[in-house]
């Protein structure tokens, strides 16, 4: 997954002048978001350690990672002017970094697009870059039901439960464009967690649920159990179109 990724890719690139701690860079995708052709960067480290996570290495050892130079990003993107849309930034967990305001300005600068995934832990961030119009996109997990055992488990740390759902509400009420997502992990996320997230989320623009893939993730105990099926995950979808009418199933 973004492991062998990043053991591909960073290797292609010389030496340079950091000016962030981007490690890794996917050149090309299509499925992160609907209708554009972006680019996809992750950033170090992350207050949560899902036991479904495939990027687990951002989160317990960025250092293995070499760091991708931002000037390479830039002399990409100038190569296929015209061609990329947008730019994407993930992780780990990008809020947590303190210069992604300035690391999206620069981003800004080659006219693209640009959309966050976030986990939602960092409501002030996530308000402050939509205040200054940075983000044109925001893709937020919701990791299980808002409650905080369930939440706990899924998220794999003590989550500040109050935080996430400010971040709710922001998007709620930014008027920018946005989805709200939960990957739909057997023994971690069941039926009713997704009718309790819909109703938390009701009236949003977008809610999608994730197949669960149990290969390359942090906790080696799941990857013994199998993924719902298509019919479960579209019967969840249905039963959450009550609360969000744009419900869609995305993995199957």
């Amino acid at each position: 997954m973004l492991s062998v990724f990043f053991a591909l890719s960073y290797s292609v690139f010389e030496e340079d002048i950091v000016t962030y701690p981007i490690k890794g860079f996917n050149p090309h995708t299509f499925i992160d978001w609907d209708g554009m052709l972006a680019c996809v960067i992750y950033l170090p480290g992350c207050n949560f350690l899902c036991p479904f996570c495939h990027s687990s290495v951002l989160a317990t050892d960025p250092d293995s990672l070499k760091t991708v130079p931002f000037e390479h990003i830039e002399r990409f993107i100038k190569e296929k002017k015209g061609w990329i849309d947008a730019m994407i930034i993930g992780g780990g967990e990008p809020t947590l970094y303190k210069q992604l305001p300035d690391l999206i300005k620069d981003i800004k600068k080659m006219q693209l697009l640009v959309k966050l995934d976030t986990n939602g832990s960092n409501p002030r961030m996530l308000a402050d870059l939509i205040s200054q119009g940075l983000v044109d996109y925001v893709a937020m997990d919701i990791k299980s039901s808002l409650e905080q055992s369930n939440y706990d488990k899924a998220a794999g740390v003590s989550v500040d439960l109050i935080a996430i759902r400010k971040s709710i509400d922001i998007l709620l009420n930014s008027g920018i464009d946005y989805e709200f997502r939960t990957t739909f992990v057997p023994t971690l996320v069941e039926r009713a967690d997704i009718i309790n997230i819909a109703q938390a989320i009701s009236g949003a623009k977008k809610f999608v649920l994730q197949q669960f893939d149990p290969k390359d993730i942090l906790d080696c105990r799941l990857s013994a159990i199998k993924p719902h099926t298509p019919e479960v995950l579209n019967q969840a979808a249905s039963l959450a179109r009550e609360f969000v009418k744009n419900c869609s199933v995305r993995g199957i």
